[in-house]
């Protein structure tokens, strides 16, 4: 008899635990699917993390506004946030938590530096990986068929920028500056080659870290070249003290960027003197030019009190990979629908999504911007592989 109410004790509080947890309000839903996110929610690349997040929470918002079914079942998504703060080492941290959550897929991360190390362990674990910023070329050579990318490259984004460097900016003398990450230093490394494709020559390439805040040694070394045009290869919130640090010393030069600072933020930490003239190239159509892109900016706005910063459409789309390649599988299941990203095609917020056997964008779009007036606007695009002139009122 003791044994008996013993057991009846343990059957009643087993039953108002569970009964407890899914009243909760935090509490999962029977039928969730999770998808994972992982991106530097702080730190100094905080407001791309943030962007990023922004960007899948409403695509997550969306697809469950569909109440989708796959196998038969009707599937609720849920996004686990996690913050890799920018750093390798907390990055492969982050991956194996996602991991061990049993997530179904991976929209991340946002460094390439975080988002290497990281692939490897989504690939040990079989979990598609689909990050919507990371440029580096070492990311989808290395082979794994669960890795993806919604961003041009930095072999297809450097070449372009070095071409342009030579044939639309006629730089005679062309300087580098990265800043030794796994994004700038392969930007720097791949503009280079497409500098000398175009016939062009490099002066002179300087070097740096990401957490510097005094470029004026380097800049100092590189005005005995005269250069006319220097290419930074790092982030905005250094490139807008570069351009700052630039003026102060009488250099001249254009400063050009490869996907890393055509945004608000260069242009509010550098000021509109030392701002004026910088170019910049981006990722995807000219803004303005697609409805569905203006559409997505203001609902940011009216969402979060702040519109598109960078990736945000490329984390809504990245997110809308994963979703279409369950729904074409019928399967949540990471192993049975990873098969179908390569065959997944849509037109999304960022234009036309398809992928190379390789994992990259198969026609990735890209823009040059020039910032005029304390505003960036869109001088130039691409048309495969030209690079033609837009008109500007």
């Amino acid at each position: 008899m003791k044994t008996l109410r013993s057991f009846k004790s343990l059957a009643l509080t087993l039953s108002l635990i569970a009964a407890a947890v899914l009243s909760s309000p935090g509490a999962a839903y029977a039928d969730d699917v999770t998808i994972g996110l992982a991106s530097g929610l702080t730190g100094p690349s905080a407001h791309y993390g943030q962007d990023i997040k922004r960007g899948a929470e409403l695509a997550i918002e969306d697809a469950n506004a569909q109440k989708l079914t796959i196998g038969g079942k009707p599937v609720h998504f849920v996004l686990q946030v996690e913050d890799d703060q920018g750093d390798p080492r907390v990055g492969a941290q982050v991956a194996q938590k996602l991991v061990d959550a049993h997530v179904v897929g991976i929209v991340g991360h946002f460094n390439s530096g975080t988002s290497i190390p990281a692939s490897r362990i989504y690939h040990d674990a079989h979990i598609p990986m689909v990050s919507p910023a990371a440029t580096n070329p070492t990311l989808t050579s290395q082979g794994f068929a669960n890795v993806f990318r919604l961003v041009n490259s930095d072999a297809q984004m450097g070449e372009l920028a070095g071409r342009s460097a030579v044939e639309s900016l006629k730089g005679k003398s062309i300087a580098v500056i990265d800043d030794r990450t796994a994004f700038g230093q392969g930007i720097a490394d791949e503009f280079v080659k497409g500098v000398e494709k175009a016939g062009g020559k490099i002066a002179m390439r300087e070097y740096t870290t990401d957490k510097a805040v005094d470029f004026r040694a380097q800049l100092t070394h590189l005005k005995s070249a005269n250069p006319d045009v220097i290419f930074w290869a790092g982030l905005d919130q250094q490139a807008a003290t570069v351009a700052k640090q630039m003026r102060s010393l009488g250099m001249k030069a254009v400063l050009l960027g490869g996907g890393s600072f055509e945004n608000d933020t260069f242009l509010q930490v550098a000021g509109p003197q030392a701002a004026d003239g910088a170019m910049s190239w981006g990722y995807g159509a000219p803004v303005g030019t697609s409805k569905t892109a203006q559409q997505f900016d203001e609902r940011m706005k009216s969402k979060f009190g702040e519109g598109v910063v960078a990736f945000a459409p490329n984390a809504y789309d990245a997110t809308w990979v994963l979703i279409r390649a369950m729904q074409k599988a019928n399967s949540i299941n990471p192993t049975v629908y990873v098969k179908d990203i390569k065959s997944v095609s849509f037109t999304g917020i960022t234009g036309d999504v398809s992928f190379q056997s390789n994992g990259d964008l198969k026609a990735p779009g890209a823009t040059l911007y020039k910032v005029q007036q304390g505003k960036w606007v869109p001088i130039a695009t691409t048309n495969g592989d030209k690079i033609e002139p837009l008109k500007t009122n």
